[in-house]
Parts: structure tokens; sequence; C-alpha cells
């Protein structure tokens, strides 16, 4: 009789495997930022605890202060997760918060008619862009870059000067908070969460969110699937600039005004937040939530160089920099691992 031996996998190699289970975990880039944003948090509490920073107010702030960062973000996550990009987002909102202010400072319109003009006037920017990308084959870099010109550009046609707004209903929007007991929040950031969980529905329980993720995964499958491929690329670059016009409108109850130099760059800041959030830029994987936490990121970099005290704001895009190159090299490890 002969006896058969069971070999047991050497050490080395069961690490390996793990190692390769990991980094093929596509929760792995979110579960990364949001122990990040924790390890961040809990450090802000150890260095800071008698400055104020284990109110709740401070928590909640981090939604006040970036709402309007969020909801861009969230466009700009239905964009990468279909594999393109989108750099008008900036320009967008800044152009929002010049016609919203002409609009209701030099023409007197009522800011209950001012909001739906602005926000379909975003949405049909961001159709337009992603009609001319599906339609005329053109790199979404290129598209959207001239994008970025032509809303800046339409920002310093109604004005090259900034125009503060005085109307009633504006100022009563902005001072208005929501309590929750242990603090509050504007309504710029009771708005910016339901647009996030309007985009976590629609990502991850309709039709629309599976064709979004079949195209940027593969291109060519989704199209031998059948799935309406061209609908689909327009449908994000209108949600994008719909979630802009949004943003913009957030970001002028936040400051009151209009200026065409608003929200120079923050295209980029929505970008990075999307990227540390853990979606791929080469598209077909991600969460929306992980968008959240790269926001809140984002966010807690700003707070914590504020109590610090002795920082430049300026350490805010170095350390953005630094997060943005290491979530890039998760990702290049991941998609390595992915053809192997």
């Amino acid at each position: 009789m002969s006896a058969t031996t069971k070999t047991r996998p050497a050490p080395e190699s069961r690490t390996t495997s793990q190692a390769a289970r990991l980094l093929g975990d596509r929760r792995l880039p979110v579960l990364v930022t949001a122990t990040l944003f924790l390890a961040m948090y809990i450090g802000g509490l150890s260095r800071y605890q008698n400055y104020g920073f284990a109110e709740p107010q401070v928590f909640l702030n981090l939604f006040i202060d970036n709402g309007y960062l969020l909801v861009a973000a969230v466009g700009v996550t239905f964009v990468i997760m279909s594999g393109g990009i989108d750099l008008s987002v900036g320009s967008l909102i800044g152009f929002t918060t010049m016609l919203t202010a002409w609009l209701v400072e030099r023409q007197g319109l009522p800011l209950v008619l001012v909001v739906p003009i602005a926000l379909l006037v975003g949405a049909f920017g961001g159709f337009l862009m992603g009609y001319v990308i599906q339609n005329f084959e053109i790199q979404p870099f290129i598209v959207t870059l001239a994008g970025l010109f032509l809303f800046r550009g339409l920002c310093l046609v109604i004005s090259k000067e900034s125009i503060s707004i005085s109307d009633s209903s504006v100022s009563s929007l902005a001072q208005t908070r929501v309590p929750l007991g242990v603090g509050e929040l504007s309504i710029g950031a009771v708005v910016a969460l339901v647009v996030l969980g309007a985009a976590f529905y629609v990502l991850h329980y309709t039709r629309f969110g599976r064709r979004v993720y079949a195209i940027g995964g593969n291109e060519q499958s989704a199209l031998l699937m059948g799935l309406p491929q061209g609908g689909t690329k327009i449908a994000v670059y209108t949600v994008s600039g719909f979630c802009s016009a949004l943003a913009g409108l957030l970001f002028m109850l936040y400051i009151q005004s209009g200026d065409p130099l608003h929200a120079t760059g923050m295209e980029l800041d929505a970008i990075a937040a999307v990227v540390i959030g853990g979606t791929l830029l080469t598209g077909g994987s991600g969460y929306v939530l992980g968008t959240l936490f790269g926001v809140l990121v984002l966010g807690l970099i700003k707070s914590i160089i504020q109590f610090e005290g002795t920082l430049s704001s300026w350490w805010t895009k170095i350390a953005t920099g630094v997060l943005l190159c290491a979530f890039i090299l998760i990702q290049r490890a991941m998609t390595t691992r992915g053809k192997t």
C-alpha cells in the first residue's frame, strides 16, 4: 500500500497569497481612507484636547465647511467611475456663483426662480460636454479643459468684479441651522448628505449605476453586452454638471457673494477627494462612500492646520499631494495584481 502525503504550503507562500488577496480586494482603498481619517481624528483629539477639538461641533463643521466640495466630488465620482475626467468643475462652480449673484442682485429675480435656472444651466453644460465627448470621439481631458476656460470666461463676461449678495432669502438660508442634539448642521451640509445618499442608491441599486461600473471597467465588453454606452457617458457628464452647479449654489450660500475667481482649482480638490476615497482613475471600481471619506480627510487636514496655528495653509496642498501619490501607488498595485 502506498500512502499519499499532503504537503502544506510554505509560510512564505501563504503570506504571499494573503497579500495578493488583500490587494485584490476592491474595498481596500476605502478601508485605508476610513482608517486614515480615524487615525487623524484620534490624533487631533489627543493633541488638541485642551483647545476644543473634542467638541462634536468640530466634527460637524467638517460637513458645514466642505459640503459644496462633497457635492462636486460626488459628480466627479460618476465621471471617473465611467473612465472619464471632468476639469470644468471649478469653473462651473464659479460661474454658478456669478450667475446667481447677477440674477439676484442686478436683475432682481427671486432666489426660488434663480436656483432652477442655475441647475439647468449646469446640467446643460455637462450634457454638451458629454455629447461632444461621445459623438465626436474627443478625449474628455480636452473637452472638459475647454469647458474650464469657457465657464471661467463667462464669469468675466458677467462681471470683472465681485458681486455681494444682500438678498434676505440668501442670508436667511445661509444662517439656518438644523439642530442635531449634539450640534448643528447648515442647509448646505444637509443638502450635501442628501446628494450623497441619492448617489449611493443610484450607483449601487439601479441599472444606470451598473452601466457606469460596466463602462468604466471595460468599455468594449459593455458594448458587446449591448449596454447603452453613449447615453450613459452623456448622462454621467450631465450629472457632474448638475452637481457642479448645485455645489456652486452651496458655495454661494457659504460666502454670500459671486466672484469670477471663485473655486479656482476646486476641480483638482474634487478629483483628489475621489481618488483618495478609493475610486480608480481608470474607472470601473470605487464607492461613493469612499468619496465622503476623501472629502473628510481633506477637511480634517485643514482643521488640524488651523488648530496647530503655526503652519501655513499651503501645508494643506502638500499633505494632499502626498496622500494622492500614496493612493495612486495603492491603485497601481491593485491593477497590477488584477492583470496577473
